[in-house]
């Protein structure tokens, strides 16, 4: 994990007493009413009846009431993480936990990253687990949502009684017109001073490596949000490779931690993620000097997103096909490998 800093320049805003994180601009929006909300939620397929609390407090308050919160879960949990999303077709990029991971394992990951989370309102994290069937997440403006079972109403409720928060109607104000939520604005909070600062993409991978998340979408089919079937494509992916010596040498090597290592930009049409990914990784298997690492980004592109050396790409296409790969060492300038 490299080590990140947040930006300086960036003065906290406090609005009728409530302090927001540093990356969010509310704009004309009101303040929220302090407290919390607390909302029935029936089951759904194997899942129990449950109840789902959502908190909103200044910011100075956001800490240790979540760490009361986490105190919620048991020793085994998953994690969790949304982010804004690059991609065309969704606004959203969940990432969910493959495997069980131990609560212990969680929150030492949690407390390196935690002054990132508590600020940047791109992302959101927290973690759930199965028995009991419990939540914990922080979400982009810095609420703490809470789904707990019912028989444990009365112990989340008692703690946060202790913190001095009461049940409201509601924190945000609902009434406020679109206009007024629209005028809110996210601000980037990651110290980008050069190029080994660790910006966005850099913390969601670590996080990912972390608490093993993978993209919860579905690799074999294209769909918009609404369940639109998209077809064919444009894809853009950032790739870590490394240098096929460097792994020779040393196999036990994790990939994309070497000083050797570089950064695949690659252009294609494709039908799914997993037909883009067989796409990369069979175009990187013919490179003599480069071999497959792992992902680092992969988006769907709006066609009139195009970048400029794909101008003359024709709006419909009936095949998958990689259009270009540029490598860039992390030591040397960028190198066109293909163009097609």
């Amino acid at each position: 994990m490299r080590e990140y800093r947040l930006r300086q320049d960036l003065e906290r805003q406090v609005s009728g007493g409530y302090a927001l994180p540093l990356g969010i601009d509310i704009g004309t929006l009101s303040a929220p009413e302090q407290g919390y909300t607390l909302a029935y939620t029936p089951g759904e397929d194997d899942e129990p009846d449950s109840y789902s609390f959502h908190v909103v407090v200044s910011h100075e308050r956001v800490k240790p009431i979540l760490h009361r919160a986490f105190g919620l879960l048991p020793d085994k949990v998953t994690g969790i993480v949304e982010a804004g999303s690059r991609d065309a077709y969704r606004s959203i990029d969940v990432f969910l936990g493959t495997t069980e991971i131990s609560l212990e394992h969680f929150l030492e990951s949690w407390k390196w990253y935690e002054s990132f989370l508590l600020e940047d309102c791109y992302i959101a994290a927290g973690a759930n687990s199965e028995e009991p069937h419990v939540e914990v997440f922080l979400d982009q403006w810095k609420g703490i949502s809470m789904h707990v079972p019912l028989d444990m109403r009365d112990e989340v409720e008692a703690f946060l009684n202790e913190f001095g928060l009461e049940e409201v109607i509601e924190t945000w104000p609902s009434t406020e017109d679109d206009l007024a939520f629209n005028s809110a604005r996210v601000i980037p909070v990651l110290d980008l001073v050069d190029d080994f600062s660790p910006d966005i993409d850099e913390m969601i991978l670590e996080l990912r490596h972390e608490w093993g998340l993978e993209l919860n979408v579905d690799p074999d089919t294209n769909s918009d949000e609404g369940g639109r079937e998209l077809g064919l494509t444009l894809w853009h992916a950032l790739v870590i490779v490394d240098k096929i010596e460097t792994m020779s040498q040393n196999d036990t090597h994790a990939a994309g931690t070497s000083d050797s290592g570089a950064y695949a930009s690659i252009w294609a049409t494709a039908g799914s993620l997993i037909h883009m990914q067989q796409l990369i990784e069979d175009e990187l298997e013919q490179n003599t000097e480069w071999r497959f690492a792992e992902i680092y980004t992969i988006d769907r592109v709006a066609f009139d997103e195009r970048p400029e050396h794909l101008t003359d790409l024709t709006l419909r296409r009936d095949q998958a096909l990689l259009h270009s790969l540029t490598i860039e060492s992390w030591q040397e300038s960028p190198k066109d490998v293909t163009d097609g």
